[in-house]
Order: C-alpha cells, then sequence, then structure tokens
C-alpha cells in the first residue's frame, strides 16, 4: 500500500536512514567532499521547516587546515576542563578513552548559527517562544545529517568546544548563536550502534519511556479499541 506517492521501499528507505544514521567521531577517509554531494545535503538543509519561513539558519563551510587547527585546540581545551567534572575515576577514565570529535581527521568542518531575531517570518511564531529560532535551525541541521547519511556522508556533532573561540576564529557576529559544530566527511563505514552505546556510556530507553498520554508522566497501559 502506497501513502501519499511514496512507496514501501521508499517509506523503508526512510526508516532505515534515520536508524542507521550515527555521530560519527572517527572512520574518516581523506577522499574529498565534491561540490555537488555538498550541494545536496546542504540543499537538503535549506529545506527544513522554520518559524514564519524565517530561515534564520547559516552554514559557514570549514576546509582550511589552519582554521581546523584552531578549532581543534579548542576542543582539547574544553575536552581536558569537561574530563576534570567527573569525580568518579573510573567514570573518568571512560570518558578519557572517548573518541569526541573529528575536527582534523574530516576534511570538512561546518559551523551552524542562528539569527535569534531574523528580520523574515515577520515575527510569526516566536512572539511567545522566541526560542523557536534556534529549534528550526536545528532541524535543519537533522535534515543535513540524514541527507548526508544518505550520501555515505559521516557527521559528528562537537558540543566540547567553547563558543566564544568559534566566534572570534569565524568572524561570526555576537548577535549571532552559534548553534552547532560540525565534522563531515566521507567514511570507511558505518558503526552497528552509536558509540556511546557501543562504549557502555549510555544506553537508549525504549519507546515506551519516553511516550506520555493526555499530561506529562500520564501513562497509558491498556489501549482503547
Amino acid at each position: 500500500m502506497e501513502s501519499d506517492g511514496f512507496s514501501a521501499a521508499e517509506r523503508a528507505a526512510v526508516y532505515r536512514a534515520i536508524e542507521s544514521r550515527r555521530d560519527v567521531r572517527a572512520e574518516f577517509i581523506d577522499t574529498p567532499v565534491d561540490e555537488a554531494t555538498l550541494t545536496r545535503v546542504l540543499g537538503a538543509a535549506h529545506r527544513a521547516p522554520s518559524v514564519g519561513l524565517s530561515q534564520p539558519w547559516r552554514f559557514i563551510v570549514i576546509s582550511n587546515l589552519e582554521t581546523r587547527r584552531s578549532a581543534h585546540a579548542a576542543f582539547e581545551r574544553a575536552n581536558v576542563a569537561a574530563s576534570e567534572t567527573y569525580g568518579d575515576p573510573r567514570e573518568a577514565a571512560v570518558y578519557r578513552n572517548l573518541r569526541l570529535a573529528g575536527i582534523l581527521e574530516a576534511p570538512l568542518n561546518i559551523c551552524v548559527t542562528c539569527d535569534d531575531e531574523p528580520s523574515r517570518g515577520r515575527g510569526l511564531g516566536r512572539r511567545t517562544m522566541p526560542e523557536m529560532a534556534r529549534y528550526s535551525t536545528v532541524c535543519a541541521i537533522e535534515n543535513l545529517w540524514l541527507a548526508a547519511r544518505v550520501e555515505g556522508l559521516g557527521i559528528g556533532w562537537v558540543s566540547i568546544i567553547d563558543p566564544a573561540t568559534i566566534r572570534n576564529l569565524l568572524d561570526i557576529p555576537d548577535a549571532v548563536t552559534i548553534v552547532a559544530y560540525l565534522c563531515v566527511g566521507f567514511v570507511r563505514t558505518f558503526a552497528e550502534t552509536a558509540d556511546l552505546e557501543r562504549d557502555k556510556w549510555e544506553g537508549r530507553l525504549p519507546l515506551a519511556e519516553v511516550v506520555d498520554y493526555e499530561r506529562y508522566g500520564g501513562k497509558q497501559t491498556v489501549r482503547s479499541s
């Protein structure tokens, strides 16, 4: 049975892309990301929904090695500071062994920013929830991530990094929010399971634990027919 023109195979492909998407930190290879592929995945990101059709995002594509070295140095400083926050020696040891960035290994980095008060959209949908501009930008990042997956591109989101350093490095205006710093490149393989699950840092919750009915915390034990 087809739904809105999508065949069963096409639907399965969408769910497969979602299921097999990974936050990639390693396995990057030297193959350059060609312009056509990069344009397709950025185009997918730019097709994301946005509050008031404001399209508050901007994508800064970084290939320069010296710039990436500076970003990597910022990551290293933040990572050392983060490791010191874990009081349990065993937990700290596990943390130190986690692979948390591929800034130098990936041929491209992409910094995604958001204009929190865009003129486009004329404020629609942001009067009561001004943060919707940032949420829209995150939707664009997810589009980018899924499009990259079907192109064979791995993406890693580096959140252990000082935004002020990245702001200065990339000449980002103070009024613009840095939402994501991404490592992007073709990979040898995509892991069967997420790295943090494999390394036993955390497990994935069952769906039933995150779905409520009618109110926060409302659990439905028996479905009505």
